[in-house]
C-alpha cells in the first residue's frame, strides 16, 4: 500500500450527480476529490435527454441554466398514453417547459464548474475497498497501471457511481428490486426523415419506441418489443431497431449510419438507506427506475443539491453532524415516489389486460378534466411539487420550494443563492446577520409589499419562516440554521 492521504470529502463517480455535488462543495470552500474509474474523455454517448423545471432551477442557482437552455431545445407539452397532452407552460417556474438536451452537455457544464472551483479529479482510479471508523473513511483505489493500491482517507465519502456502485457494495447495502423491462434496444442513428415532434414516443401492441435528437444530426432511439425477450449480450443489428420502431411508431424514419447500438434492461431498485455512518449514496447508486418521465438524471442532481450544502455546513463547523440525517429523511421518500411514478407510466403505457386498460382510460380522463390532479402529476414529474418534511409546529412554508422570486434592487432569488449561500428575505432592512456569516448568507428584501420573513436554504427550500418576526427571532433562526 502507498501512504494515506487526507481528504475532507471523496466523491466516487463523475456523472452529473457526482459533478454537481463535488462542484458545490468546492464552491463552498470544502476540498474535495472526485474518483472515477474511467479515463477522462468527452463522450458523445448519453443516457438521459431531459432536464425538468426543478432541476433547471437548481442549475440556475449555480449560473448554468442559461447556457444549457441555449444548447438545448424546449418543449412545453408532454404526451402520455398516446392521447393525453399535459401542458407544462402553466408551471409556476421561470422554466415552464422541458429542456431536451443530451446528458453529456450537462456533464460538460458541470465538469467545467467543478474544475474551476478546484475539485481534484482522479481518473482511472477504481474503488476496490472501503472501511470506516468513528473518525473517517478509508477508501482503497487501484490505478490504471495496477502496480499498487492506494489508500485515501476522508471525513466523508459519497458514492455517485451508478447502479453497480462499488461504494454501496463495500458498505454492504442491498439493492432490492427487480428488472422491469428486459432487452431494451438503444441506438444512435441518423434519420432520412425528421420526426414531426421534438420528442417522439408511442406504444402499439407489444412495442414501445422513443426518439430524441442529440442536436448534432443524430437521434437516440430507445425501443422495446415485449415479444422479443433476449439477453443483453445478444448481438443487435440496425434492422431489429428499425423493426421495433416501425411496430411502435408506424415508421422507422429511414434510420441509417448507427454510430452505437446496445441492449440493456431497466430495473426498479432502491437502497434501504442513503447513509451508513460517514458514507452516503446519491443518484443511481441509491435508486434506479425506468426511463419513463425522464426523471433519472434529474432526481440524482437534486440528491446532490440536497446533500452538498449539509456536508459543507457540518465540515466547516456551522452545523451539528445530525443535520446529515435529514438527507435520508428528505430524499429517500422522493426516490421511492419516482420509482412508483415512472414504473406506473410504463405499466399503463404497455397495458394489455382489460383491468389495466380500464385504469389507464380512467386516469387519462381524470387528468384531462381535473386541474388539481393534473397539477399534482406535473409537479411530481417536474420536481416542482417536492416538499420536505417540517418539524412539528413549524411555519406552513417550512420545507417548501421557493420560486425564483423577485428581490428589491432588481435581483432574483436564484442569483442570490449562487455560491451555496442561505438567503434571508425580509420586508425591511435587517442589519443583524454579522460578519461571521459573510459569504454564507445573503440578506435581501422583497421586491413587493410581502411581509413574510423567509430563510431559504442553499438548495432553495424554506428552512424557517415567520409571518411577523422581530430581530431577536430572526437572530435565533439564523443561529439555528446558518450557524
Amino acid at each position: 500500500m502507498n501512504g494515506t492521504t487526507a481528504h475532507p470529502v471523496i466523491v466516487v463517480g463523475s456523472g452529473p450527480t457526482g459533478l454537481l455535488l463535488a462542484g458545490d462543495l468546492a464552491v463552498a470552500g470544502v476540498p474535495v476529490t472526485l474518483v472515477e474509474k474511467r479515463p477522462h474523455r468527452v463522450s458523445n454517448l448519453s443516457r438521459a435527454f431531459v432536464l425538468h423545471a426543478r432541476t433547471l432551477e437548481q442549475l440556475d442557482a449555480r449560473g448554468l441554466a442559461d447556457e444549457l437552455e441555449a444548447a438545448g431545445r424546449t418543449l412545453d407539452r408532454l404526451r402520455l398514453f398516446g392521447r393525453l397532452t399535459i401542458a407544462l407552460d402553466t408551471l409556476p417556474s421561470r422554466f415552464n417547459h422541458l429542456l431536451v438536451i443530451p446528458q453529456y452537455e450537462v456533464e460538460k457544464a458541470l465538469h467545467r464548474r467543478a474544475e474551476q472551483a478546484g475539485v481534484r479529479f482522479r481518473y482511472e482510479s477504481e474503488v476496490t475497498g472501503l472501511t470506516q471508523d468513528a473518525d473517517g473513511v478509508t477508501v482503497t483505489v487501484r490505478t490504471a497501471d495496477g502496480v499498487a493500491d492506494e489508500e485515501l482517507r476522508a471525513a466523508y465519502v459519497v458514492g455517485t457511481d451508478g447502479m453497480r456502485s462499488a461504494v454501496r457494495n463495500a458498505i454492504g447495502l442491498p439493492f432490492p428490486g427487480r428488472s422491469v423491462i428486459r432487452s431494451v434496444v438503444l441506438a444512435d442513428v441518423r434519420l432520412a426523415e425528421q420526426p414531426e415532434s421534438l420528442l417522439t414516443v408511442n406504444t402499439a401492441g407489444d412495442a414501445f419506441a422513443f426518439l430524441a435528437p442529440f442536436g448534432d444530426g443524430y437521434h437516440r432511439v430507445i425501443a422495446w418489443n415485449r415479444a422479443r425477450d433476449v439477453p443483453d449480450s445478444e448481438p443487435l443489428a440496425l434492422d431489429e431497431v428499425k423493426e421495433v420502431t416501425r411496430l411502435a411508431l408506424g415508421r422507422d424514419y429511414g434510420m441509417h449510419d448507427a454510430r452505437w447500438m446496445s441492449r440493456f434492461h431497466s430495473d426498479e431498485r432502491q437502497a434501504p438507506a442513503y447513509r451508513v455512518g460517514r458514507v452516503f449514496l446519491a443518484g443511481d447508486a441509491a435508486h434506479v427506475h425506468t426511463p419513463a418521465g425522464g426523471q433519472g438524471m434529474n432526481t440524482g442532481l437534486q440528491d446532490a443539491a440536497n446533500l452538498s450544502w449539509k456536508l459543507a455546513q457540518v465540515l466547516q463547523g456551522h452545523a451539528r453532524p445530525d443535520l446529515l440525517d435529514s438527507y435520508q429523511d428528505e430524499r429517500h421518500p422522493v426516490g421511492r415516489s419516482v420509482l412508483r411514478s415512472s414504473g406506473g407510466i410504463v405499466r399503463l403505457a404497455m397495458a394489455k389486460r382489460p383491468a389495466t386498460l380500464a385504469l389507464r382510460a380512467a386516469l387519462t380522463t381524470l387528468l384531462g378534466v381535473a386541474a388539481r390532479a393534473r397539477r399534482r402529476a406535473v409537479g411530481q414529474i417536474s420536481g416542482i411539487g417536492v416538499r420536505y418534511p417540517a418539524p412539528r409546529g413549524a411555519h406552513r412554508l417550512t420545507g417548501t420550494r421557493v420560486p425564483d422570486v423577485a428581490l428589491a434592487g432588481g435581483g432574483r432569488l436564484h442569483e442570490a443563492l449562487r455560491g451555496g449561500r442561505f438567503v434571508l428575505i425580509t420586508p425591511g432592512a435587517y442589519e443583524g446577520a454579522g460578519a461571521d456569516r459573510e459569504g454564507r448568507l445573503a440578506v435581501e428584501r422583497w421586491a413587493g409589499d410581502r411581509r413574510t420573513v423567509l430563510l431559504v436554504r442553499p438548495d432553495g427550500y424554506v428552512a424557517w419562516a415567520a409571518d411577523t418576526a422581530d430581530a431577536s427571532a430572526v437572530d435565533a433562526a439564523l443561529s439555528a440554521h446558518v450557524g
